[in-house]
């Protein structure tokens, strides 16, 4: 009798977890690699778009929501000033960044917490950072630095510290953007200043643990962990190099030099093997041989130009299996390289509502043999990648584009994709959509 009710409660524990699906507790989800895991999925989008569950009202914000625990952490700012300036131009503008919780099932708020802030950046539209969700607790980052850790059931503050202040630095140019990361016991984020360009706090109590390296400016790479002959290393893509450092103790391990242009260091790290690939702003790219010794690795490749993928806003997903990386290029094209050579083996302006644009962006997960795509004009793709091309299954207009960059309007957040549910956000609201099968 006890084997009967024991496989019983595994049954329904199974069928339990199949039903709920996965949360997207940070940026790019669970395991930060922008893979859904999720099945009984709807094919093609119902005539109308996918069905609106909820929605809520929000303020302006470059940050995707994160979803965990029955839960959506979503961040904003609210001034009374007209924060639409040109790109390059920093400006100072009062207002409050909030941190708000809602209602996974029904999108009420639970609870909120405010906080005055001064912006001194440009595109002043919000905080940018994903929220993350461990436990009973949640850290966010601001555009100015502003780092809590707040409960996660009633949002009381843990632990707050203000990075500029703490390192005596100024935020980047477009703000603090490299999205934390949590290792162990650790909460690893860039902070900028002099030997403290990255830093390592204890998550439970905000204490630092180390400080390593130095850079002109924090530029907005997340950290991002790898293991590699037999040790873990984090990567850390600034904007005066490419290094590897023990995220244990910050101990440098190997630095490679870089010069990114305007600071502009964005991607994270992308391993292949033995390879490691950067990239970023006016064409630039680099291919990078990681020697089993653990030395200063040799450059394979360098600054490819047209052939390779240089992103901006847009994080590439890597084809492992071909050594074939998919990504949106700076040009606004998406593209599929080959790291071997490198080759081009495709691009395509399509995923961008057919139009060319500089900047050019549409978020990119992978589920099942597809790709999930919502790029910036508000529209939800479904389509096919493989190393021989692309191809649109379906696509939906499912929210406005409330933000403006490059003289057109955009929407430049990355949607949450939980329990058969996708998440998206603009300037004025958050948005729940269910694509259950």
């Amino acid at each position: 009798m006890k084997i009967l009710v024991t496989w019983a409660i595994a049954v329904l524990m199974t069928l339990n977890s199949q039903a709920l699906g996965d949360d997207w507790p940070q940026w790019m989800g669970p395991d930060r690699d922008n893979t859904w895991k999720e099945t009984g999925l709807i094919e093609k989008f119902p005539e109308g778009g996918p069905k609106v569950v909820w929605e809520t009202e929000v303020g302006i914000g470059y940050a995707g929501p994160s979803v965990a625990q029955g839960k959506v952490i979503v961040l904003d700012f609210e001034s009374d000033s007209d924060v639409k300036i040109a790109n390059f131009e920093r400006r100072r503008f009062q207002g409050t960044e909030r941190i708000i919780c809602l209602n996974e099932s029904d999108g009420k708020p639970i609870w909120k917490h405010e906080y005055p802030v001064e912006y001194t950046i440009s595109y002043p539209s919000g905080p940018r950072c994903t929220p993350i969700i461990e436990g009973d607790s949640v850290y966010v980052l601001g555009s100015e630095g502003n780092l809590k850790c707040l409960n996660l059931n009633d949002g009381a503050i843990i632990w707050e510290t203000e990075l500029k202040k703490d390192y005596k630095t100024e935020s980047a140019l477009w703000g603090y953007s490299a999205h934390p990361l949590m290792d162990g016991d650790l909460l690893i984020t860039l902070a900028g200043g002099k030997g403290s360009h990255i830093v390592a706090l204890d998550k439970k109590t905000g204490k630092e643990v180390w400080r390593s390296l130095s850079a002109p400016e924090q530029g907005y790479s997340p950290p991002t962990i790898i293991e590699f002959a037999g040790q873990r290393q984090l990567i850390c893509f600034r904007p005066n190099g490419v290094s590897s450092i023990d995220p244990a103790t910050g101990k440098e391990i190997w630095s490679v030099p870089y010069e990114a242009t305007s600071g502009s260091t964005i991607m994270s790290p992308i391993l292949w093997g033995d390879k490691l690939y950067i990239a970023g702003y006016s064409k630039q790219s680099l291919l990078l041989q990681l020697k089993p010794d653990n030395t200063t690795p040799d450059v394979i490749w360098q600054s490819k130009g047209n052939i390779a993928v240089s992103p901006v806003n847009v994080q590439p997903f890597l084809d492992d299996e071909n050594g074939v990386l998919y990504g949106m290029d700076q040009s606004g094209d998406m593209r599929a390289m080959k790291f071997e050579g490198p080759e081009l083996l495709w691009k395509t302006s399509e995923p961008v509502s057919r139009r060319r644009v500089g900047s050019g962006t549409a978020f990119i997960v992978k589920q099942a043999d597809r790709f999930w795509l919502f790029n910036e004009t508000g529209e939800l793709i479904i389509a096919e990648m493989t190393p021989d091309g692309y191809t649109e299954i379906d696509r939906a207009k499912v929210i406005e584009a409330s933000n403006n960059a490059f003289n057109r309007p955009v929407v430049w957040s990355m949607p949450a994709f939980a329990n058969k549910r996708i998440y998206i956000r603009n300037d004025d609201k958050i948005i729940c959509l269910d694509v259950s099968n």
